[in-house]
Formats: structure tokens, sequence, C-alpha cells
């Protein structure tokens, strides 16, 4: 057996032997987790007693009996009345059940006290089972309560390599609608990058071949306003940003988070990490672990280029930045299972497990990543020289405000995920198991040249308004993408789901809060990437006298 809580709030579950069921005559085999990610995602295994053996039918049989008291009895009864199911697994299979029953017009509610199974076997494999609840007892006081089960086994034609495929629900994930917005957003892609391609170059061709005319200018000419743009601010555009340390730091972690999104994307597509309990969690965590080297490389080399000498700050910040999120915000959810007696409690000897991989591998391997990056990547050169002197930015039109650019700048990137984004909440937050990597790997290169494009564009009307701050504008105007899917996680958690009850909410928005933060990091970092590419090229191909 596995655990148990009500429908509508599918995190808030509970060991299924909370509720004053009785296990089966058989030796139980013992309470474990086999995997980090199964302990953090709260599955509470425990042996049901029920003797099963292969290829042998069971009658109807009872195997336990209890005595309603009153205590029992208002347990059942919250239980039927909040819609409370329960998962189990034969063979590594997951099969879901329904607690009770109830008759609201009457007042009368029920607990299902006979398990059914249909087992269907190809060879000496099991290939699929079939749960069915039957025989419904009212919840009366001092009622005598009989729990029965039967197993039949069927020979079934199934592959066992197909054998999960019945789980998976191709009507929801490959609908229509689903393919359309895939198109919808490669179009998009087509659209924006030939936009930009083609405004920028004629832009820029213009600007180049007036700036090639610099010579044959007389003096008086220049001085009277020939030059103007983005050219005016080649000796402040690769100064270096405000809270340098920080977007350092944020830099970093999104080429790490960047790669590790990918990788999981790529295992997940090649290993079907989704049929086996816990194991996607664990790979983030692992390959989260091992290619910490590469948040400490580019975060200290773009740390070391624009002159930090807090190397070590530096380092200390780029390791722990998201666990200290990640682990903050499960700490305080903590509090709230614990109080609840929920199975998403983590244990004490798993909060220990991960404190171990944040100190002994995380940080060992991001102090590596710096040292590599300092001393290979950490000569700044920028192809124009920085003034003594920083030039005073202008006034500029409202819309060039980069305020205005960064909320605006999350929206087209926002629009070629969002309907991602729902089947990605429906799987995780509802009854879905997300399978369709195939169409994530997709939409993650779209947002890539999306991100990319998009603040490109910004960073260009900014430098051109002749404002030079556009470090933390790419940064931010990327990032601002993940505000506005956290927006959405509000929508959709009040118009599409029936979650209620404290624990619930508090997983909802503090998990949210850190989905999208790990998404702005990415999404930041992109941008900046493609601002940071643009700048280089543009500056070091005009001629700056």
């Amino acid at each position: 057996m596995n655990t148990v809580g009500p429908y509508h709030n599918r995190q808030e579950t509970y060991g299924y032997f909370s509720l004053p069921f009785c296990r089966g005559p058989k030796d139980t085999i013992g309470h474990y987790h086999e995997t980090l990610g199964e302990a953090l995602q709260g599955v509470e295994l425990e042996y049901s007693g029920l003797s099963i053996e292969f290829r042998q039918d069971v009658a109807e049989m009872a195997y336990c009996e209890i005595v309603l008291t009153e205590d029992s009895r208002k347990v059942f009864l919250y239980a039927v009345k909040n819609h409370y199911w329960y998962q189990m697994y034969i063979d590594d299979l997951p099969i879901w059940g329904i607690v009770g029953d109830m008759d609201e017009a009457n007042n009368v509610y029920y607990l299902w006290t006979h398990k059914k199974f249909d087992i269907g076997y190809n060879g000496d494999r099991i290939v699929y089972i079939n749960l069915t609840s039957e025989n419904k007892v009212a919840l009366d006081q001092a009622t005598k309560i009989k729990f029965t089960y039967e197993v039949n086994w069927k020979q079934s034609s199934v592959a066992f390599e197909d054998r999960f495929n019945k789980y998976l629900d191709p009507n929801f994930f490959q609908h229509s609608i689903h393919w359309f917005s895939i198109f919808n957003s490669f179009m998009m892609v087509i659209f924006l990058v030939g936009l930009v391609s083609m405004i920028l170059m004629r832009t820029l061709r213009k600007d180049y071949a007036r700036y090639s005319k610099d010579d044959d200018l007389e003096d008086l000419e220049r001085d009277l306003g020939d030059e103007y743009g983005w050219k005016q601010v080649h000796g402040d555009v690769f100064r270096t940003p405000p809270d340098t340390l920080l977007f350092c730091c944020l830099i970093g972690n999104g080429y790490h988070v960047t790669l590790v999104a990918l990788c999981v994307i790529l295992f997940a597509i090649l290993g079907d990490l989704y049929t086996e309990r816990g194991s996607l969690l664990s790979t983030t965590i692992f390959v989260y672990a091992v290619t910490t080297p590469v948040n400490g490389y580019f975060g200290s080399s773009l740390y070391a280029q624009m002159g930090g000498k807090k190397w070590i700050k530096q380092m200390m910040m780029s390791a722990f930045f998201i666990p200290t999120f990640i682990c903050g915000t499960a700490f305080c959810i903590n509090f709230i299972a614990i109080y609840y007696h929920a199975s998403r409690a983590i244990p004490f000897g798993t909060m220990i497990a991960v404190l171990c991989i944040c100190f002994f591998v995380i940080l060992p391997l991001t102090m590596l990543g710096t040292v590599l990056g300092r001393n290979l990547s950490g000569q700044p050169d920028y192809p124009c020289r920085i003034n003594a002197v920083p030039r005073p930015i202008p006034e500029k039109k409202w819309y060039m405000d980069p305020f205005v650019i960064i909320m605006l700048g999350g929206v087209l990137p926002f629009g070629s995920i969002f309907i991602e984004m729902y089947f990605i909440f429906t799987s995780f937050w509802a009854y879905k198991i997300y399978y369709v990597y195939g169409f994530m790997l997709l939409v993650f290169t779209i947002l890539v040249i999306v991100t990319m494009s998009v603040t490109i564009v910004c960073t260009y009307f900014l430098l051109n308004a002749e404002d030079y701050r556009w470090q933390w504008t790419s940064f931010c105007s990327a990032g601002s993408t993940a505000l506005y899917v956290y927006l959405y996680s509000i929508y959709y958690f009040f118009f599409k789901t029936k979650m209620y009850g404290l624990f619930q909410t508090a997983f909802y928005f503090g998990y949210m809060a850190l989905f999208s933060l790990a998404l702005g990091v990415m999404c930041g970092t992109l941008g900046y990437i493609g601002a940071s590419l643009f700048v280089r090229k543009i500056y070091g191909t005009v001629k700056i006298d």
C-alpha cells in the first residue's frame, strides 16, 4: 500500500494505514523508501498483508475484520466526505481505488470492503492490473466490517515493455490543441526571427553606412549631432553593472539550470523516467549535483571579467543560491506537513542526505568550476574602451524606460509556452502522467529562440535611446516570463482546480514560486547571452573613434 488522501488535493497524502484499515494476515515486509526521490515525494510503502501468488486465483476471501468504534467511524466519515482515494502497487504497477461512497440525499455514507484484482500476465511477467471496489457497507456505529479480496489471473498479449501505456492519456496530451500550439509557437519563432533579422540588419546597415562616412564629414557637422543612438554609449556599454556579485551569481545559476533542464528532458525521452516511482526527481537531483561546475565556471569567469575581487563570497553565493530557496521553502512547508501528519513530511534522515549533497558534492564542484572559470576565462576582452566617467543618461520616451521594457519583454516568451504550461500543471497537480517529452524539447527550443530574439530587440531599443544599462535590463526583461507564469499559476489554481486547505495551498504556491524562480533565472540568462552576443557583435564591427 502507498498513500491515501483527498481526491482534489493530490499532494495532501497520508499513509494508507493512517485510516483504521486492517492488514492482511501475511507477515509485513516493513516500511521503506527505495530512493531519495520517493522520500521527497512522500511515498509511504507498507505491505498490505494480502497473499497473492503468481497465476494462482483466489476466490473471495476475508482477510480481516474490524469493529467500528465512534472514533474510527468519524475518521472514515471524514475520508468519505472528502472523497479520499488510495494508491497501491503490485509489481511496481500503480493502482488507484476510492475509500467509500455516499448518498447525500439520505445522509448515508458507505465504505467499500471488497478488492477485486484482475491481473494480466504474458509469459512470466505481469503486464496489467485492474482493481474493482465492491460490497459497500454503511458506516453505522458499532458495526462489524469484514474486508475481503479476490484475485483473477488472465493471460494477455500486452508486451512487458508496453505495460505502462495504459496509464498514459494520448487523447489529452496529443490532442489537436497541443499540436496546434506547437505549430503556432513554431510559426511565431519563424516570424520573430525573420522580423528581428530584417529590422536589425536594415537599421544597423544604415548605421554602419552613416558611421563609415564619418571620415568625410566636417568636425562641425559631427558636432551638430549627426551621431546619435547606440554608438554614443560605446564608452559605457561594457561598464560593470551594479550589484555585480548578485548578477554573476544569477548568470552562473542560469547556465546551470538550463543545462539541467535540457539533460533531464533528454534522459526522460531516452529512458521513460515516468514509469518508475520518484525516478524523475532522483535524476534531476543527480544531474543538478554533478553539473554544478558549470555554475561555478560561468559565474566566476563573468565575475572576474567585471573586475570582482570577492571570489569566495561569489562562489558560496552561486553554490547555495537555488538550494537555499528550495530548502527554505521545503522547510516551511514541512512544518505544515508535520502538523497535518502528512506523508509529504520529509524525514530527518532525508534532510541530512540533502544537506550532505549540498556541502559535500555541490560546494566542492562549484569550487572546481570557480577555479577553472577565473583562470581560463577571467580576462575581459571588451571591443570598446570604458570611459572613466559614466555618461549621463538622457531623457527618453516612457516606452523606452527599462521598467516598461522589462514588463513587455516576457510577453512573447510566455505566449510561446503557456499552452505547454497547462499540460505540465495538469500532469503535476492533477491525475495525469506527463510523457510527451518530445513536445517539451520542442517548446524548450522555441523558448530559447524567442527569448533571445525578443531580448536582442529590447536591448537595441534601449541602446538606441542612449541608455547603456543593458545587462540587468536584458536579464530582467527575459526573466519577466516567470512573472507571467506565476500569474497564470494563480489563475490555474482558482479556475482549473478544486484544491482547498492550508497544506495544499501552501504546497501549491510555494513550489510554483520555486518553479517560477528557476524559470526566471534560466530565461534571464538566455536573454543576457543573446544580448551580450549582439552587443559585442555591433560594437566589435563598427569603427569607434
